[in-house]
């Protein structure tokens, strides 16, 4: 879409470089990064006709949620460094658009702060913490603040190599801007969270945090057949196809490549999410097509932060659920559950 175009070149000229770097990079040579977009160009959409739809509903109900369209935001780090604001001015456009929102663990607004800026669902994403004592403290507290969901990334054992920040080092945080380590006031503080990695967790893990939070919790990162029915063995009420935006190994599969193997494992058993490259509604569409119940997004409202702010998010959400009615009354789909997968045709991966 144009405006993702205008907002992203608006983001780059207002960003110093290694800001913009960080955001925008990937691992080893990008890759990866490259062809999850690229991936989505490669499949076609079959419109059926003569359906008298004047326009598409987008509206899906989502593990529990009413949601404006299948599209929610995905959890992107520090994301004061793009605007004072930061999270909280995403927190606020998501709600006004009808959109659910992923808060990171790497936030710079604590996680009370941002479920106080919008009466609205919200999930919190979950790095696993090598302090069980630490990481339950955060689960509890996303708990009692409403938090619906944990979204648990799977795949940071260990960061990838991203040559952009490599050449920069660590990006520097302005005045007034921290990150937040969610443990709220009083908590003890004995060091300040590692950079990299975390934790390496494994699949005891997840019932791990599913008790200590006592919310469903959602895996991301998965990205073959073998671990979707392993996160169904291990209690997971939904999976992320992704690849963490091509930021973590150069050269893994593409999202929507990925998504089909697993849609097919899971046969409609657990809801299925992808992200990586989404950039427009005829995206979504080709994701639904796909087999995947929602998409997430990334980098859009990233660029659409920094270049506006909340106003920013709030244009950019409102035209890409705009542009998913739009497609899927052009695809011949009243509704998300309505499109299938004769909605789509493959070129040659």
């Amino acid at each position: 879409m144009e405006l993702l175009r205008r907002q992203h070149d608006e983001a780059r000229a207002r960003l110093p470089e290694p800001a913009y770097d960080y955001f925008a990079g990937g691992a080893g040579d990008e890759l990866t990064l490259a062809e999850n977009e690229e991936a989505w160009r490669r499949v076609w959409l079959r419109p059926r006709q003569l359906l008298g739809l004047a326009a598409g509903r987008p509206a899906v109900e989502l593990l529990g949620v009413p949601m404006a369209a299948p599209i929610v935001l995905a959890p992107v780090a520090a994301l004061g460094l793009l605007h004072p604001d930061g999270e909280l001015a995403v927190a606020r456009a998501a709600a006004s658009a009808g959109l659910v929102m992923c808060l990171s663990t790497r936030a710079t607004a604590d996680l009370a702060d941002v479920a106080a800026a919008a009466a609205a669902p919200k999930w919190f994403q979950l790095y696993m913490d090598a302090d069980r004592a630490r990481a339950r403290r955060i689960l509890q507290r996303a708990a009692e603040h409403g938090y619906a969901r944990v979204v648990m990334t799977i795949d940071l054992p260990v960061a990838g190599r991203r040559e952009r920040e490599r050449r920069h080092g660590p990006v520097a945080f302005g005045p007034g801007v921290t990150p937040a380590d969610h443990l709220g006031a009083g908590a003890d503080r004995t060091e300040k969270p590692p950079a990299g990695g975390w934790h390496a967790p494994s699949w005891e893990d997840v019932a791990w945090v599913r008790q200590a939070g006592g919310l469903p919790v959602v895996l991301k990162g998965v990205l073959c057949a073998q671990d979707a029915r392993l996160a169904e063995q291990a209690g997971a009420s939904a999976v992320v196809v992704s690849n963490h935006g091509g930021r973590q190994l150069d050269g893994v599969v593409p999202t929507a490549v990925a998504l089909r193997e697993i849609v097919a494992e899971l046969d409609g058993r657990l809801p299925v999410l992808v992200d990586g490259g989404i950039r427009s509604g005829g995206d979504v569409v080709r994701a639904l097509a796909l087999g995947a119940d929602a998409v997430l997004i990334g980098r859009p409202f990233v660029w659409a932060l920094a270049a506006g702010g909340e106003l920013g998010v709030r244009e950019l959400l409102g035209a890409l659920i705009e542009d998913t009615a739009r497609s899927l009354a052009l695809v011949g789909a009243a509704t998300p559950a309505a499109v299938t997968a004769g909605h789509a045709r493959l070129r040659a991966w």
